[in-house]
C-alpha cells in the first residue's frame, strides 16, 4: 500500500508538477548579454497579469471609498485626477514585479534605450498629448465639468483621458482635442474661478428716448428670466452714441454659462415685448442718398 503511495507522489511530483514546471519557465524573450541575460518566462507574464488585476480591483475599491459621499461635479473632478495615478500605480507595480521575478530593471532599460528614442521620435505628438494631460492634472488648469471656449467653440468637459480630452459643445456634439492643446494654445475657462459668468445683452433705441425708462425695462426683463442669479445684481450700461442708435447693454450673472445662449434669447424676447408695451423704438441703420442732375450745359460742353 505504501509502495503504490510512493508511486503515486512519484508520478504527480515528476511527471505532472515537472510538467507544470516546465511550462511556466518556458522562455519567451531572451534580451541581454550572456552576463546579464533577461529572460521574460510564462511564470513572469502570469505574475504581471494577476499582479495587474489586483491592482485594479484595489484601486477600483479605493474609488469607489472615496467618491460614495460626493456630490456629482466632485465625483467628476475626483475620477478625472484618479485615473492618472491609476496609470502611474500600473506602471508602478509591474516594474516591482519584474524586480521581484529576478528581472534587473535597469538592463532591461539599457538594452531598450535606442528603442525608446526611436519610439519616442515616431511618436513625439503622443508624448506630447500625454504629458499635457499631465500638466492638465498637476496645475489643474482643467476639470470635469468645466466650461470652456476653444477654436470659437463652446463646450462642457465631460472626460480628460491620458492622450485627449472630449468636450460636449451647445449643439450635443462631442470634440476630441489632444491634450498638447491646452498647454501650447490659449483657452477660456468659463468656471475656473468660480461657477457663475457674467454675460450681456446689448440693444440699441432711439434718439430721444426716455433713457431712465430704458434702463428700468432692461432691468426688469433681467429679473423676471429664470436662470439669471440677484446677487451679483444685474446692472445696465448706456454705452455710446451710435449712428443710429444710443447703445445700452444690460449686465446679468448665470450658474450655467453652457446654456447662455438660451437665457439670452429669452432677454431679448422679454426686452422686445416690453419696449412694444412702452412705446420704445429699436431703430435700424438708415442713410440718406442724394442724387445730382448735371446740367444741360454741362452735357452741351461735353458733346
Amino acid at each position: 500500500m505504501q509502495q503504490g503511495v510512493d508511486q503515486v507522489k512519484e508520478v504527480i511530483e515528476e511527471d505532472i508538477w515537472g510538467t507544470i514546471q516546465d511550462f511556466l519557465n518556458y522562455s519567451l524573450i531572451n534580451v541581454g548579454s550572456e552576463e546579464n541575460p533577461i529572460r521574460i518566462t510564462v511564470w513572469v507574464i502570469l505574475l504581471v497579469i494577476v499582479a495587474f488585476l489586483l491592482t485594479n480591483i484595489v484601486m477600483r475599491g479605493i474609488r469607489i471609498f472615496f467618491t460614495r459621499t460626493m456630490e456629482e461635479p466632485d465625483k467628476l473632478k475626483f475620477i478625472s485626477v484618479f485615473k492618472f495615478i491609476r496609470y502611474l500605480v500600473y506602471v508602478v507595480v509591474i516594474i516591482v514585479t519584474l524586480s521581484s521575478a529576478g528581472i534587473d530593471i535597469t538592463i532591461l532599460l539599457t538594452a531598450s534605450a535606442a528603442l525608446f528614442v526611436g519610439l519616442g521620435l515616431a511618436l513625439q505628438e503622443l508624448f506630447q498629448d500625454i504629458i499635457g494631460g499631465l500638466f492638465i492634472i498637476i496645475d489643474k488648469s482643467l476639470l470635469v465639468g468645466d466650461v470652456v471656449e476653444m477654436d470659437g467653440r463652446v463646450g462642457r468637459v465631460i472626460d480628460i483621458k491620458l492622450r485627449t480630452t472630449r468636450l460636449l459643445t451647445r449643439d450635443d456634439k462631442v470634440m476630441i482635442i489632444p491634450n498638447h492643446k491646452f498647454t501650447s494654445e490659449i483657452i477660456l475657462n468659463f468656471t475656473q474661478n468660480h461657477r457663475t459668468t457674467r454675460e450681456l445683452v446689448r440693444v440699441g433705441v432711439a434718439y430721444g428716448s426716455d433713457t431712465e425708462k430704458v434702463k428700468k425695462l432692461l432691468l426688469e426683463s433681467v429679473h423676471e428670466q429664470a436662470g439669471i442669479t440677484k446677487k451679483p445684481s444685474p446692472f445696465v450700461l448706456f454705452e455710446d452714441f451710435g449712428d443710429s442708435a444710443l447703445i445700452f447693454s444690460v449686465n446679468f450673472f448665470v450658474t450655467d454659462s453652457f446654456v447662455d445662449p438660451k437665457i439670452k434669447s429669452q432677454v431679448r424676447y422679454n426686452i422686445d415685448q416690453k419696449f412694444r408695451e412702452h412705446n420704445i423704438t429699436i431703430p435700424f441703420p438708415q442713410r440718406d442718398v442724394h442724387f445730382f442732375n448735371r446740367s444741360s450745359k454741362e452735357e452741351d460742353h461735353e458733346e
